[in-house]
């Protein structure tokens, strides 16, 4: 009786110390700075701004389709002329708007702080995603841009995504061999061009995907040539099952 009392005293005064916290620190809009309802949240302008991805999607790349989802897979007519190297695909975000601003803000903005909540919105795009034997793994920098940036933001997506989903997190499961230039601007054939065996498992890694699933982690897909470079690797790796997982995806018709 004397340990129950002492519990509910404690959690009495945990409670007094986190309204006097939020008094004097106020939950903001990670959007855009005004109060919010909750620490790392989106206040209600913001939220109805971000174009979030719902209904029936693309089981390939995560980007929204037309018609009802009727349990079958359904494929987008450019992952149907282009099938993908990888199984599955989500994105929790169109991007586009305010979701362009998180994206940007995250990746060039010093923002490493929009990482968790972004890693929970992609947790609920990619639920079915997740698989006991699964590994997550994000996309990697090459140690020059890692250097110029100080962090790898689809690594830090990656560890709040790990943590989401109870799941392993892998970082430097893969490495860029070489600095690619910018691929903006450039045809999807381009693309791959310049990725080629640019992406490859780490060599002190090798047994860590054989037989096992890998989740692929990144802030934003455009054609997909980056993930495609990472699951060509995961396949020479040995993986069974591959699938991704973005932040944002490019909307098919921008």
């Amino acid at each position: 009786m004397g340990a129950g009392k002492s519990i509910g005293r404690n959690y009495r005064i945990w409670q007094r110390i986190q309204t006097a916290i939020e008094v004097v620190y106020p939950p903001r809009c990670i959007g855009c700075g005004e109060m919010a309802a909750s620490d790392f949240g989106l206040c209600g302008p913001c939220w109805r701004e971000t174009p979030f991805i719902g209904g029936t999607v693309c089981h390939s790349c995560g980007a929204p389709v037309p018609g009802s989802d009727d349990g079958h897979r359904i494929d987008c007519d450019d992952c149907l002329r282009r099938p993908q190297p990888w199984a599955e695909g989500r994105a929790a975000l169109l991007y586009q708007g305010r979701a362009r601003s998180l994206v940007l803000a995250l990746k060039h903005g010093d923002r490493s702080e929009l990482a968790k909540p972004a890693a929970r919105w992609m947790a609920q795009a990619g639920r079915t995603l997740f698989r006991p034997d699964t590994v997550i793994a994000p996309v990697p920098l090459h140690w020059s841009r890692l250097l110029k940036r100080r962090y790898n933001q689809s690594a830090l997506l990656s560890l709040h995504l790990g943590k989401e989903a109870g799941l392993p997190v892998c970082p430097d499961l893969l490495r860029r061999k070489r600095r690619t230039p910018p691929l903006e601007g450039k045809t999807a054939a381009e693309r791959a061009e310049t990725l080629r065996e640019a992406i490859t498992l780490h060599p002190r890694r090798g047994q860590v995907l054989r037989g096992r699933s890998v989740l692929l982690v990144d802030d934003v897909m455009t054609s997909g040539a980056t993930l495609a470079a990472c699951s060509r690797a995961c396949q020479e790796a040995g993986a069974a099952h591959i699938s991704v997982l973005v932040l944002a995806r490019v909307a098919k018709d921008a």
